[in-house]
């Protein structure tokens, strides 16, 4: 273990990435997800690496954002505009960008990911999740109609995503493998070694036809609309922020006791 934020280790062809901070259950302040964009381009460009592998320290793969800490560079009243350009850049931005990486990506998940871990989780193109894994987005309770990155509808199906973001209850591994959100369950203690072994497998395999791959998969949801449905939602969800701007400052904490109980009892 090391004092970075997110580490970085090369080895077999597979890039492992490992979110850092797990006494806040890799909770993402503004320093940590710079790090790890910086690891995933780092990945991207790195002609050794083959696949990415995006996991967690510690009991949960990630509790979302850091609501405690804010960001360090701001104290003062956010504008409307300021908080669209940090997250078009900070959220859905980083998450577009890493969905879009030509390599296969795996995140291995367990324990708690909530909210902005979805951010993290999602663009991967595989999720091995532990059998302890759950999945929620609870921030109705803050006043916002979901996350900065809509990929409920397509990962859940329009029913179920409508479910988790209305009542903010986690769903389950075993709920998530019936719904084709994660591809493999498997026991807690063995996620680091079933996931590792999927990424190894797939790095063996030639790398310009993972490419293609990966991008015809990509381009035909894109044909369907993700990234244009994503995009939308996401100018949908910034009305959430300036909704509640003048009460509450940034981020928009409209029941900030409620949504830290909640987010407690999704981490236990």
């Amino acid at each position: 273990m090391t004092d970075e934020l997110v580490t970085y280790e090369v080895s077999e062809g597979v890039a492992t990435l490992s979110l850092n901070r797990p006494e806040v259950a890799n909770a993402q302040n503004p320093e940590l997800l710079r790090r790890l964009d910086a690891l995933w381009t780092a990945a991207a460009d790195d002609p050794e690496v083959r696949v990415i592998l995006l996991r967690g320290n510690g009991k949960h793969f990630s509790s979302g954002h850091d609501l405690t800490a804010g960001d360090p560079d701001r104290s003062d009243k956010w504008t409307v505009n300021e908080i669209y350009e940090l997250e078009s850049r900070q959220y859905i931005g980083y998450s577009l960008k890493w969905r879009n990486v030509p390599k296969p990506s795996i995140a291995a998940v367990q324990g708690a990911c909530i909210a902005g871990g979805l951010l993290l989780a999602w663009p991967c193109d595989l999720i091995v999740a532990a059998e302890n894994a759950k999945f929620s987005d609870p921030v109705v309770a803050m006043g916002i109609g979901g996350v900065e990155y809509h990929g409920h509808t397509w990962e859940l199906g329009h029913r179920l995503a409508k479910e988790i973001l209305f009542t903010g209850r986690p769903i389950t591994a075993e709920e998530a493998l019936k719904v084709g959100m994660v591809n493999q369950v498997v026991p807690t203690e063995r996620l680091d070694a079933e996931s590792r072994d999927l990424a190894v497998a797939i790095a063996k395999r030639h790398p310009f036809a993972l490419r293609m791959a990966k991008r015809a998969v990509n381009q035909t949801l894109d044909i369907q609309g993700f990234t244009a449905a994503v995009q939308s939602v996401f100018d949908i969800h910034s009305l959430g922020h300036g909704h509640a701007l003048s009460e509450s400052g940034y981020p928009i904490l409209v029941d900030l006791d409620h949504m830290k109980t909640e987010i407690a009892g999704n981490r236990s």
